[in-house]
């Protein structure tokens, strides 16, 4: 019983009931203002009239949104989420408008705004019947008593009506009247705060709606919250990407000069030619130096490739490329190298005939032809075979490929072995100088200059990675070699 008197305390009950009393009169304003911009817009001519009335009349219907959203809060006491989220400065106007229109709060607003009018004449009905029904009642005594104390109206009726009929027709106060009076009065007081109680419990249905229909949900709240801190992280991690990168870069560049300096002054210490021979063990020391110092420049070249790569200053000029130039040039450097260190024998297998150039960086070429043909130096036993081979494949193709009789690549690593930092035998790796990069490195250049690779291998049988790039077309080279 508490709970049905409580209201009748609340300022608030009173605020709602104001709210609900005016919702039959903006509705209708609210109707009237939309029909006419909707029938103004499409009737008028496309361009001059139509798409403008459209324009002003979503901008009205936000406008009467946000001024019911201020009402709702401030009469109703409902936290109603913002309508729309937050947005970057600088947006363009189709982007705003794009935005407004995927808002679901857009819709669901001129639903609410449409809904205004029947559902508040229908509160407003309710309203003014039920609390003047019950003003009415409470009222009975006062009626009573001065129906009796002033006698009948003009014209022989009652001032008191049809209400007070009931407590009889005669002049003077009497006991049973006044009691009748007194249990109206009651009954009255009861359906008032009846009334109250149903107004309140009104305003608060309503005060739901409109926090769904004015606001953005909490799932979108959520989901846009998601969005921002993700974008935050994305933000943050690709200025941490984007720093790595430059340290990586100015590392690079940094280490090649003494990396330079230390292979010059290798260099003039085993080939000198004036003074006494090294002996063996100072000579197997710089031979170690040596070796490192190849293994720490190629790891530095890889490291600036990767960087470069990455920020997308990797540049290729792609032209036509001899292949057979581009074999021999890998085995003349590369053939000494794998014979002094690792007792293995590269070759070259070319057609009769010179291949057809191919499309390609002749620059980037030999940097990929290289790192395979490390590569595989590396994974083949003393005493082994590393090929070099260039044949069409195919009409408009050329397949460049690096075989070896190594140790091979298991079923399990075959897939990963383009994956940066990637090694098939890490512990061999740490001895021999692989890095996890050549691989990946000539991956993303080779499909920069617009061809493929691919790899076979057999365990204790070797590895054949193969190039293939598109031949260059007749019109091409003749412009290159005019």
């Amino acid at each position: 019983m508490g709970q049905l008197f409580r209201p009748m305390l609340s300022g608030r009950t009173y605020l709602a009931a104001m709210f609900l009393a005016t919702r039959f009169w903006l509705g209708t304003l609210y109707f009237c203002v939309l029909l006419i911009g909707v029938v103004a817009g499409l009737s008028g001519a496309l361009v001059i009239v139509g798409i403008p009335m459209i324009v002003l009349t979503f901008v009205l219907a936000w406008g009467f949104a946000a001024f019911e959203r201020q009402l709702a809060r401030l009469w109703l006491g409902v936290d109603i989420p913002p309508m729309s989220a937050p947005r970057p400065q600088g947006r363009s106007l189709w982007q705003r408008a794009r935005d407004h229109l995927t808002n679901p709060v857009t819709w669901k607003s001129l639903l609410y705004l449409v809904l205004q009018m029947p559902a508040g004449l229908v509160a407003l009905f309710l309203e003014l019947t039920g609390i003047s029904a019950a003003l009415a009642m409470t009222l009975a005594p006062a009626w009573y008593l001065l129906d009796r104390l002033t006698g009948p109206a003009p014209g022989g009726v009652e001032f008191s009506g049809l209400l007070l009929r009931a407590t009889g027709n005669g002049t003077q106060v009497e006991p049973r009247g006044l009691l009748v009076s007194l249990l109206l009065a009651v009954a009255g007081f009861v359906l008032l705060a009846w009334m109250l109680y149903v107004i309140a419990a009104a305003g608060r249905g309503w005060g739901t709606a409109a926090s769904w229909m004015l606001g953005r949900s909490s799932a979108e709240a959520r989901l846009e919250e998601a969005r921002s801190v993700a974008a935050s992280e994305h933000a943050r991690a690709e200025q941490a990407d984007q720093s790595r990168r430059e340290l990586i870069v100015s590392v690079s560049h940094e280490l090649r000069t003494p990396i330079a300096s230390i292979r010059a002054h290798v260099e003039s210490l085993t080939m000198r030619e004036a003074g006494p021979p090294l002996d063996p063990e100072t000579a197997r020391y710089l031979d170690v130096v040596a070796r490192e110092t190849e293994r720490l420049s190629a790891l530095v070249d890889d490291l600036l490739a990767v960087a470069r790569a990455d920020a997308g200053e990797l540049k290729l000029t792609v032209g036509p490329t001899s292949v057979s130039q581009v074999v021999r040039q890998v085995r003349e450097v590369l053939g000494p190298i794998a014979r002094r260190q690792r007792k293995v024998t590269l070759v070259e297998r070319l057609p009769d005939g010179d291949p057809p150039p191919v499309m390609a960086d002749a620059d980037r070429l030999v940097q990929v032809m290289m790192n395979l043909v490390r590569n595989a130096v590396t994974y083949t036993p003393e005493g082994g075979l590393v090929s070099i081979e260039a044949a069409a494949d195919g009409p408009g193709h050329v397949a460049l490929s690096v075989a070896d009789t190594g140790i091979g690549i298991p079923p399990e690593d075959l897939v990963r072995v383009f994956d940066r930092f990637y090694r098939t035998d890490a512990s061999r790796a740490r001895t021999t100088g692989g890095f996890g990069l050549g691989l990946s490195i000539a991956r993303d250049l080779v499909e920069a200059m617009g061809g493929t690779i691919t790899v076979v291998s057999e365990v204790d049988a070797g590895t054949r990675f193969t190039v293939r790039l598109p031949v260059a077309a007749p019109a091409e080279v003749e412009q290159r070699w005019r």
